[in-house]
């Protein structure tokens, strides 16, 4: 059985969106899953409508989101992340998810659950849409080490391979380093020494490097696997969502806006706008995972509903079922006795 621990006080709209975000996922589930859900029980227990697959562990306190997340995990120990966590660590459950505090769930994920043997710094990967079919590409790092150094992003390429042959079936994916031109001389003197070390083992064999790529193209297939330092994934991807959140409202708003021509314009193209919104929706990605933890650590946005926790925990039995972390254990392992 997969055990999922679950910060249901984590989030702008919690408890409610993640108790409906769980029975949505209990209920379209395929797999033998057990959600564990950590917060309030006072306030968890009245949102449930069936306790089938579900379980409440009382936790009193909650780390808000405006808390410093190094003295919120130490200080609040009977915090809802601080306890699912330690349930992960413990073995009472296989991986951990949360919609709260970013930074708190890092360090709850560093110091709590622990970091595997053989990675510097985790990185969060996160999946995106493009444009020619429904499967997208991979990003990592998405925000978790803004100062990254050349040999975290090459970890990083290894972790992104890794996670797209195991989670994402795909035998072997192409690996582009985010730049600001495709050229190879192109970038700081960081990135150009990203992309000699990505190049060297890409002439080796160990991955499919196919070069430098820009953001702008992110969106059109152009890698399966982004690898970039924290500040510029983050950077991408809030670009990315926010724009395609933008492009879709600038569309609805000039329909609603417009005269008679334009509403039977809109009509017309209804069902390919649909579409195209149902592509651009970040939400449907799932949500961001921490590699390089012991267990997997799942991050979805802040403002998740219980659609956006839906899908993160659908990502979250894909992860489970993938047995990444044994995959990235054995595989660093073995490159550390290479060295």
């Amino acid at each position: 059985m997969i055990k999922i621990a679950i910060d249901a006080m984590g989030g702008d709209y919690a408890p409610q969106a993640i108790v409906e975000g769980v029975e949505l996922a209990r209920d379209a589930s395929h797999n033998d899953v057990e959600y564990i859900l950590f917060g309030d029980q006072r306030k968890i227990e009245p949102l449930v409508k069936s306790m089938q697959n579900l379980r409440i562990v009382h936790a009193p306190e909650v780390i808000e989101m405006d808390d410093e997340p190094v003295r919120a995990v130490k200080k609040k120990k009977q915090a809802s992340l601080v306890l699912a966590a330690r349930a992960v660590r413990a073995g009472e459950a296989d991986l951990l998810l949360s919609a709260g505090n970013t930074g708190a769930l890092m360090v709850a994920g560093l110091l709590i659950i622990g970091r595997m043997k053989g990675i510097e710094r985790p990185g969060l990967i996160v999946t995106l849409p493009v444009i020619q079919n429904d499967q997208g590409f991979t990003m990592i790092d998405a925000g978790a080490n803004a100062d990254a150094k050349v040999e975290n992003v090459i970890q990083y390429a290894r972790l992104g391979k890794i996670y797209s042959q195991q989670v994402r079936n795909q035998a072997n994916p192409r690996i582009g380093l985010i730049n600001n031109g495709t050229e190879a001389d192109k970038g700081d003197v960081a990135h150009r020494k990203m992309y000699e070390a990505l190049s060297a083992l890409g002439e080796a064999g160990e991955l499919n490097f196919i070069g430098n790529v820009e953001a702008r193209d992110l969106l059109n297939n152009v890698t399966d696997v982004a690898v970039t330092d924290g500040f510029t994934g983050n950077a991408a991807l809030k670009g990315i969502e926010g724009s395609a959140l933008t492009v879709v409202n600038m569309i609805k708003d000039s329909i609603k806006q417009g005269g008679l021509r334009e509403k039977l314009g809109g009509l017309l193209l209804k069902p390919a706008l649909k579409r195209i919104a149902k592509k651009m929706d970040y939400t449907r990605y799932g949500g961001s995972v921490l590699l390089g933890l012991k267990a997997p650590v799942i991050k979805t946005h802040g403002n998740s509903n219980a659609k956006t926790i839906f899908y993160a925990l659908q990502n979250a039995e894909e992860v489970a079922t993938s047995d990444l972390v044994a995959g990235i254990a054995t595989q660093f392992h073995a490159k550390q006795q290479q060295d």
